[in-house]
């Protein structure tokens, strides 16, 4: 079955409603959802049922907007109060991680190729890009998993995950563009009249703007989006979101265009914007939630109609040799090296990171560059990369709050029940809900006599399955949910 204008909003349809199914029945058994959506595109493709994808560019295409997507409410999600203490650490493992990740990889996949017994063989340049489509980790699998698990980790380690993982993707990208310009040049007639002082000045130049404009680019679209948004008042609130969606687009399409780099752009705009006060920010926030999850789950599933599973087999010793090389050496060698200026991560704190270096989606739509640059090789860089990214999922993914427990990082949050469904715009407050015990009424039973703080107002009370406006008379009772909000002026 192929993919025409008249069946393909079915097959989509069919695909998305499947996928959910199955991530649903797989989270029994402790698996990430990315994974899951993965397998679901490859039982539907040419090695399952029969549909037939295998346009790169198309795929490339998706993938990339996706991409914008999830770097943007990654952003956005970021709270920077947060990862302040761990900034350092943080910014450290996103990018000299990345490229240590790179080299020792890269390092062990060449002997591999020099290695006679082994059915590989790949020029230096590149076994290094092979291993730069597969340097960055995925946040959205080991998040999930872990708020799954009602977990949260001590020692900021949270924080720090969150922001290397939504950080490292540029570095990543940036090392795969260059790998591959220096691979295209080192081949064919135009090999012979490079000079090695050249081909450097132009990948420190390419490494320089990308950095370069893709930070500018970032904070003059955030704050520029931030100061329109205030100003702009729209008459619809779900135009906010949307105006917000073509802005991270525009910057992405304009930063890449100045030849830096567009993900970096989006990833820092979302962060500028994500905190400051914006109109209807609540509501922004819901909306680029729901929308990362669809993206996530079409690209996922694209991805996996476009792997050819009997190819991708073929490569499985190699892929397998070179997929326990970087969970168990490169990635914990790079975390260790990367993180030895910082004294106070403890040596459990490192290992759990080196285990949470999770591949996702990303190195997947990263080997697909390769293929459409048309670089030698580009089709066993993409088999070997998907193979990989699914031993990590299996492997790492579903072993994240076990190990996290075994090093003893985890700390159980309580269950968190949002009785009332009530929402109200940030800057208007915060909303709390209490329970009153028995001691909360010692000092009386109505609730004038009930002492609360300055700056807080009871909205409403839940008795059972029932509602109750307040007023200073109501009697109340033990197990009463009240809902309070709370001047967040007065909170600070």
């Amino acid at each position: 079955m192929t993919f025409t204008s008249e069946n393909i909003l079915l097959i989509l349809s069919v695909l998305i409603f499947s996928s959910i199914i199955i991530s649903k029945a797989g989270y029994r058994f402790g698996l990430p959802s990315l994974l899951l959506f993965l397998v679901a595109g490859m039982l539907f493709g040419v090695d399952g049922l029969g549909l037939q994808f295998n346009n790169m560019k198309q795929a490339q295409f998706i993938g990339m907007c996706s991409l914008c997507i999830i770097l943007f409410s990654g952003g956005m999600e970021t709270k920077i109060k947060e990862i302040r203490p761990v900034l350092g650490p943080g910014l450290v493992l996103s990018t000299a991680g990345v490229v240590l990740t790179t080299v020792f990889t890269g390092l062990f996949i060449y002997a591999l190729s020099i290695w006679e017994s082994c059915p590989i063989s790949l020029p230096f340049v590149t076994c290094l890009l092979l291993a730069a489509t597969m340097s960055s980790t995925d946040s959205a699998s080991v998040f999930n998993i872990l708020r799954n698990s009602r977990m949260r980790l001590k020692n900021n380690l949270q924080p720090m995950l969150e922001l290397e993982s939504g950080s490292n993707d540029p570095m990543a990208y940036i090392l795969t563009i260059i790998l591959i310009q220096l691979t295209n040049s080192l081949t064919g007639d135009a090999a012979a009249g490079l000079d090695g002082w050249t081909v450097a000045g132009d990948a420190f130049k390419t490494l320089f703007l990308q950095f370069g404009v893709g930070v500018l680019g970032g904070a003059v679209f955030g704050f520029a989006s931030v100061w329109f948004l205030r100003r702009v008042n729209l008459t619809n609130a779900p135009l906010y979101a949307i105006m917000l969606m073509s802005v991270m687009f525009f910057s992405f399409t304009t930063t890449t265009l100045l030849a830096g780099n567009g993900y970096l752009a989006v990833y820092i705009a979302g962060i500028i914007i994500g905190n400051n006060r914006i109109p209807y920010k609540k509501d922004i926030l819901s909306f680029f939630d729901g929308i990362t999850w669809l993206v996530q789950i079409i690209m996922f599933l694209i991805l996996g109609l476009l792997v050819n599973p009997h190819e991708m087999l073929m490569t499985a010793p190699v892929s397998l040799l070179i997929g326990v090389f970087m969970i168990l050496v490169a990635r914990p060698l790079s975390v260790f090296i990367s993180l030895v200026p910082f004294k106070g991560i403890s040596r459990t704190s490192k290992l759990f990171v080196s285990w949470v270096g999770l591949r996702g989606a990303a190195p997947i739509l990263f080997a697909t560059y390769p293929v459409v640059a048309d670089v030698q090789g580009a089709d066993l860089i993409f088999n070997i990369v998907f193979f990989i990214t699914l031993l990590s999922l299996i492997i790492q993914g579903s072993s994240i709050p076990a190990s996290a427990r075994m090093f003893k990082l985890n700390e159980e949050i309580p269950e968190e029940e949002n009785t009332f469904g009530v929402e109200v715009p940030e800057e208007a407050g915060k909303l709390v809900e209490i329970t009153l015990t028995e001691e909360s009424l010692l000092l009386g039973n109505t609730l004038k006599e009930l002492k609360l703080p300055e700056g807080m107002l009871v909205m409403m009370i839940k008795r059972a399955d029932r509602f109750i406006v307040p007023n200073g008379n109501v009697e109340l009772k033990a197990g009463d949910r009240l809902l309070i909000i709370s001047d967040t002026a007065n909170d600070a």
